[in-house]
């Protein structure tokens, strides 16, 4: 039976270069300065760690981060924790495509493995162009010359059709990393049982709102979709398009972002499905150092919105004991910080406990996982991908796996 895609299991890495692009971005803990370990990296960690067993030279691409956010770093600290993972040394070189990073490359022995810098940090990385157009990048053009194969391991950037996931493809033979399989193949029977089930609701979250907007009108527009639940930032865009003022802190929080930008496009999926799209009833902010509760009624605070309220912890859970299928992907808000805690760990407790197809996924929403000791094996699925994975749900276009699909 023909594959649709080629894996590790296809191609002879001994003595073999190897660009492997994996996705390490992680949790990060301003207060401290450090990363936090992240089931992405532990699971890039077998990968690494197989192809280094199949005596390959291992060069590893991966992202920290966006431009401009206080996430946005080096990967000096990820080379310490993969190195603790994998159980060899990763040796990190802080460049990219220059001197450094090239003749570190040409001097690499059969089983070494090095961690190139964030390769966002390359100008072009993000830049929306095709696999032919991103394979002409100075990027590829600088490392795929010293490479034998290109192996795709980031299925949580699949949906990105950035320089580093997409580019190589054209220019050097391709495989999918285990992740990158594993993912493939056990959303395309989540995709299958969705399919029949028809009572789908997804609770998106997070302090992105780009991925979860696109995913609700590309999910809403295609598909059965009884009920989203928002939280987060998207859930103070859906606020503010119901006429709600949410106090000064907050709005210049967003301006500052640039999120208020998706006013327009949030009014119009109101207007289209507002009978499909669940808005907090309650908000959660921190007074005197303790969590403090107003109805949305009670709007304008001159607070920081920090989590969804009880209100609406007990409407959401509800709607989620009610379903057949049930996807997560970001937490409700601010997880990390003692007392606005309650609405990520109340939905993922429901979902948890609920008898519907269960999903989550995202870098956050695993975080918060392990934080509130949540056994995993309670969902159908855990996956990697926060954007990718529901992206990947919704039918929209994963560049990513494309790419590796016309091998």
């Amino acid at each position: 039976m023909r594959k649709d895609f080629l894996t590790l299991d296809d191609f002879n890495f001994k003595n073999k270069t190897v660009i492997l692009r994996i996705d390490i971005n992680s949790p990060y803990n301003e207060k401290t300065k450090k990363i936090e370990i992240s089931d992405r990296l532990i699971e890039s960690a077998k990968t690494i760690k197989e192809l280094s067993k199949k005596r390959a030279k291992v060069v590893i691409l991966a992202h920290q981060g966006r431009k401009g956010d206080p996430d946005f770093l080096t990967l000096k600290q990820h080379s310490q924790l993969l190195t603790k993972y994998v159980g060899r040394k990763v040796g990190y070189v802080n460049d990219i495509i220059g001197k450094k990073a090239v003749n570190k490359i040409k001097s690499l022995k059969s089983r070494e493995i090095i961690l190139l810098d964030n390769v966002r940090f390359f100008p072009k990385e993000r830049k929306k162009e095709s696999p032919k157009e991103h394979s002409k990048s100075q990027l590829v053009q600088t490392l795929s010359p010293l490479a034998n194969v290109f192996v795709n391991d980031a299925f949580s950037a699949a949906h990105r059709s950035h320089a580093s996931i997409v580019g190589f493809t054209k220019v050097l033979p391709s495989v999918a990393g285990r992740t990158m399989e594993k993912e493939i193949k056990s959303i395309k029977k989540i995709i299958t049982r969705m399919k029949i089930s028809k009572h789908d609701t997804f609770v998106l979250g997070g302090a992105k709102p780009d991925e979860p907007l696109n995913v609700m009108q590309n999910m809403l527009k295609k598909r059965t979709l009884e009920k989203v639940l928002v939280s987060g930032v998207i859930a103070e865009l859906f606020l503010i398009a119901n006429g709600y003022k949410l106090g000064r802190v907050n709005m210049n929080f967003l301006k500052k972002k640039g999120y208020l930008n998706y006013i327009p496009q949030v009014k119009k999926l109101w207007e289209r499905h507002k009978k499909k799209i669940e808005i907090p009833l309650d908000v959660a902010i921190e007074m005197n150092r303790k969590r403090k509760e107003f109805t949305i009624e009670e709007l304008p605070i001159n607070s920081q919105i920090l989590d969804i309220g009880i209100k609406t912890c007990v409407r959401y859970a509800g709607i989620i004991n009610e379903s057949k299928s049930i996807a997560m992907k970001g937490p409700t808000g601010v997880y990390e910080k003692n007392g606005f805690d309650l609405g990520t760990r109340i939905s993922l407790e429901a979902i948890a406990n609920s008898r519907g197809f269960s999903l989550v996924g995202g870098g956050h929403t695993l975080s918060a996982l392990s934080k509130f000791k949540i056994n995993k094996n309670k969902f159908s699925h855990v996956s990697l991908g926060g954007g990718a994975l529901i992206t990947y749900l919704s039918g929209g276009r994963m560049p990513g796996i494309e790419a590796l699909m016309k091998q």
